[in-house]
């Protein structure tokens, strides 16, 4: 009976084993499947996580028919947010062109440039820069037309490269609408199937899941938003002070609003500055003060709007997650590299949770060794308090009935 038990336990294992690899071996294939359009299906889903209050307020416009409100939400993400955006991006691609066609028709004259700045140094500073010869135009002239040549081919390559993938972009673009829409709809019911599925605990799953979506919201509200206020504000002032490709310099703000610490002063000073040196004085102090009053205090008042709550994560981890989400997957590792950040960071702290509950319980339940050598469990604290809570009332009815007692005695 126990050969034919254990028989029957080793198959049930080894059926189980088979299982799992072969749901290992599917999901990778599904894996290697859809990677080609891994970057769509994620920036569908966050757009799906984002935008899932409109599609709750248009529940409610539709009367609860899920069909119609994530068509209506769709509809409002599309006019409002992509097709804008596409504009934008190809103004810029205009602009860029047209700054490197007219650099390579017009050579800069880097030597002009450097003699100008030169004569508005201090004289202390001239002293410095004359010591270390550091006004040889003839080789930053060069670096700059060898900068800009193969900045030209790169810029070149990348547009032929879109034209030949039209197809391509169109294909993804429309997967991407229509992954959204399923998932604007159906989200809710996929992330509790994910969770009750996940090989952990729910609880641990849950906590997870609250973290990735408040990493989410803190990245894309917190960032991007933030990023496109900070480059709309200054784009707005380049124009006012009349600078040529002020959208491009206003996207070039945006991108680097996502550096903690230093952010758009990356962009802003240095044209506020070129502005002064060039004689367009009025021009410069206008950028450095807007730069300075209004687009940093950007990001100190809608940041707390909008996020509510910090992230957990340091800004040190932020830039560096950044920079290497960018280096690996492109534009999507703005995303990316702080969600797997928080992830880390969160599943870390979780894990040091347990452990102090486990040394807790531990602590608590202990067992000491008495003086025959028995094993005495150590009795927890609150049952230490409770006994001696309960002597003094034994103590106090001790005296009381001794004095009803003496008191007959007494009188007798």
């Amino acid at each position: 009976m126990d050969d034919m038990t254990g028989e029957h336990h080793h198959t049930t294992e080894l059926k189980q084993i088979s299982f799992l690899l072969i749901l290992a071996a599917v999901t990778f294939m599904l894996v290697v499947i859809v990677w080609p359009f891994a970057t769509t299906l994620l920036w569908s889903a966050l757009a799906a996580i984002m935008f899932q209050p409109l599609y709750n307020w248009s529940l409610k416009r539709c009367r609860g028919r899920r069909n119609s409100a994530a068509a209506l939400a769709l509809t409002i993400i599309l006019f409002a947010v992509l097709l804008p955006a596409m504009w934008i991006g190809a103004m810029v691609v205009r602009e860029v062109l047209e700054i490197v066609n007219s650099v390579r028709a017009e050579p800069i004259d880097v030597a002009a440039w450097v003699e100008t700045i030169y004569s508005a140094l201090p004289e202390p500073v001239r002293n410095f820069v004359d010591d270390r010869e550091l006004t040889n135009a003839a080789v930053v002239q060069d670096r700059v037309q060898q900068f800009i040549a193969e900045s030209a081919g790169i810029i070149a390559n990348q547009a032929l490269s879109i034209g030949g993938s039209a197809f391509n972009f169109v294909l993804a673009f429309g997967l991407g609408l229509y992954v959204t829409y399923f998932l604007l709809r159906d989200g809710k019911r996929i992330g509790e199937t994910i969770l009750h599925s996940a090989p952990v605990e729910r609880e641990i799953a849950d906590r997870l899941s609250e973290r990735f979506l408040g990493i989410v919201r803190a990245t894309i509200k917190g960032s991007v938003v933030v990023g496109i206020v900070q480059g709309t504000l200054g784009a707005i002032t380049f124009l006012i002070v009349g600078l040529q490709s002020a959208l491009l310099l206003g996207v070039i703000m945006g991108f680097f609003s996502l550096i903690p610490a230093i952010g758009t002063g990356i962009v802003w000073a240095p044209v506020g500055i070129w502005l002064i040196v060039s004689g367009d004085i009025w021009q410069g102090v206008v950028v450095l003060a807007a730069g300075f009053f209004i687009i940093s205090s950007a990001d100190n008042i809608l940041r707390p709007i909008l996020v509510g709550r910090d992230t957990g994560i340091p800004d040190w981890i932020i830039l560096i997650t950044t920079f290497g989400g960018l280096s690996l997957f492109g534009f999507s590792g703005i995303v990316i590299g702080p969600l797997v950040a928080g992830l880390f960071l969160a599943s870390w702290s979780i894990l040091q949770e347990q452990r102090a509950e486990d040394e807790e319980a531990a602590q608590k339940y202990r067992t000491k060794v008495g003086a025959d050598g028995k094993a005495r469990p150590e009795a927890p604290p609150e049952a230490v308090r409770s006994k001696g809570a309960a002597k003094p009332l034994a103590n106090e009815d001790k005296p009381a009935s001794s004095a009803s007692r003496e008191a007959p005695a007494e009188q007798a």
